[in-house]
């Protein structure tokens, strides 16, 4: 194993490597939120085949919809989204920072959710992006989820563009514990409190009502007395620059990006009104131009990027274990 170094937002490098082509483990696909998908045309399969085999130094973005057959929801898919099932939305950052009873039921609702969402495992779309990163083929890995499946599949290349739930910081002292220890505290200081959850979002927060939340008590920093947050960049909060830099500069480095999962709509390195008034190809487009502009950078998004068997055909060795359907070829970039 080659050593590893420490790199900006808790992240972690390692020397690239090579090993023999080998099969990808399986895992037994969740399609309770995989929106329905039609299969693709052979040609496009063995062009993304070829796209992936020409790639030297390959950039990669996830998004939720790498999850979804983990058991997870996303909150865009048609039908099976969270935004499709609810009219809940996440919690905004100013809203958790100066309200205590916003994060009374922030954490109310986190607490219930938490053994079921910290439970789902890496599916094989997960296990293929970490064979990739084992063979050398994968340059780095940055994926906007924050359910550490990439980290519990084994990636090391990565940066959680997001954060991610399984961390809690303090917001006055910084000092930071794992989500698991802060739910013994819960536990201990709410003996007897239930609560029946009525769905559980992508971030892990249960659905609940405000009067099951009345009498839930929050922990403060157990060295300072602050606000505990989770180790997470809400929705109206921004990426450090530091992070978003570092992300940058490892896009720089690379010749081609994947886009897995993700609807593009969410743009962390833009500021928001703006942000949102960017189409994907303006994206994709922007990305290429401000980071890379004097490469040529081919862009292939892939939308549904899941885990079922494609082929195990050698000519397709890049995507054994995938499943991709035609939601996946809707942008192609390419000077």
């Amino acid at each position: 194993m080659f050593p590893a170094r420490r790199l900006p937002g808790g992240c972690r490098a390692i020397r690239p490597h090579h090993l023999r082509h080998h099969s990808v483990p399986s895992a037994s696909p969740n399609l309770a939120f995989v929106p329905a998908c039609l299969p693709p045309h052979p040609a496009e399969v063995e062009e993304m085949q070829r796209f992936i085999s020409n790639s030297k130094k390959l950039f990669v973005m996830t998004g939720a919809g790498i999850s979804t057959e983990s058991g997870i929801p996303d909150y865009r898919s048609e039908g099976v989204g969270l935004y499709a099932r609810s009219d809940r939305r996440p919690i905004q950052h100013a809203e958790f920072v100066r309200s205590a009873t916003a994060r009374q039921r922030y954490w109310a609702r986190n607490f219930v959710g938490w053994p079921q969402f910290s439970s789902h495992q890496p599916n094989t779309a997960h296990l293929v992006l970490r064979h990739w990163e084992k063979l050398g083929k994968l340059h780095w890995l940055v994926t906007q989820n924050v359910d550490a499946l990439h980290t519990k599949a084994g990636s090391q290349r990565m940066t959680e563009l997001h954060g991610c739930t399984h961390r809690v910081f303090c917001l006055t002292c910084g000092d930071q514990t794992s989500r698991s220890e802060l739910q013994e505290h819960f536990e201990a200081l709410n003996p007897g409190w239930k609560a029946e959850a009525l769905g559980v979002a992508p971030d892990g927060d249960a659905f609940l009502t405000d009067e099951q939340v009345r009498n839930f008590q929050v922990p403060a920093c157990r060295k300072c007395g602050g606000i505990l947050k989770p180790d997470v960049t809400f929705f109206g909060d921004t990426v450090s620059r530091e992070k978003v830099d570092f992300v940058h500069q490892r896009l720089a480095e690379s010749d081609s990006m994947l886009v897995a999962g993700s609807s593009m709509q969410v743009c962390t390195g833009c500021p928001g009104e703006a942000a949102a008034n960017r189409s994907p190809q303006h994206w994709a487009h922007e990305v290429r131009s401000l980071c890379i502009p004097q490469a040529e950078f081919p862009l292939w998004r892939a939308a549904a990027f899941d885990s079922c068997t494609l082929s195990q055909r050698a000519e397709h060795q890049w995507l054994s274990g995938v499943k991709l359907s035609r939601q996946a070829f809707p942008i192609r970039t390419s000077p």
